[in-house]
């Protein structure tokens, strides 16, 4: 079962969209340096449908998109969960998951989502800012990934 601890509105996690950024914890991964520790526990209130239903109802159309920051520890649910706010929205609601996987997930989970960032967060060699960075960040367009990391990289004056 997934569940959640935090959701905001973000600018920043997906390019040009204004995000509903769900928190998801029981995070596999434990990467050393991390922003969010308190992701690793399994704690928080459960997400699903009804819950997600809840937070979309809440915001609208003020959001373009809902991007789950986590959640590998069962990808499954996290792709479920997509394909419901997608088509549960009464406008064109993007999605959009940050996994810390390597790679990415099968086509068949990866045809709900919009967005997909992945990758752990390795501290020396920084997050999707820097220009060394691991991680990567796509579009998903028709089952297939366009890296768009780029566009998180800062242009120095």
């Amino acid at each position: 079962m997934l569940r959640y601890t935090s959701y905001d509105i973000v600018f920043q996690e997906i390019p040009g969209e204004v995000t509903l950024a769900v928190n998801l914890s029981g995070c596999p991964h434990r990467c050393p340096g991390c922003h969010s520790p308190w992701l690793w526990q399994d704690t928080g209130e459960p997400l699903n449908e009804e819950s997600l239903g809840l937070l979309l109802d809440q915001y609208g159309e003020a959001v373009s998109c809902v991007c789950f920051m986590g959640g590998d520890a069962d990808p499954e649910a996290v792709a479920r969960l997509a394909a419901f706010a997608r088509h549960r929205s009464a406008h064109t609601l993007k999605t959009g998951w940050y996994s810390g996987n390597s790679q990415p997930p099968p086509v068949s989970l990866l045809r709900h989502f919009n967005y997909l960032k992945t990758g752990p967060y390795i501290e020396q060699l920084g997050g999707l800012t820097s220009p060394t960075t691991n991680q990567r960040f796509y579009a998903v367009e028709n089952g297939r990934l366009t890296d768009r990391t780029h566009l998180f990289r800062r242009i120095s004056l």
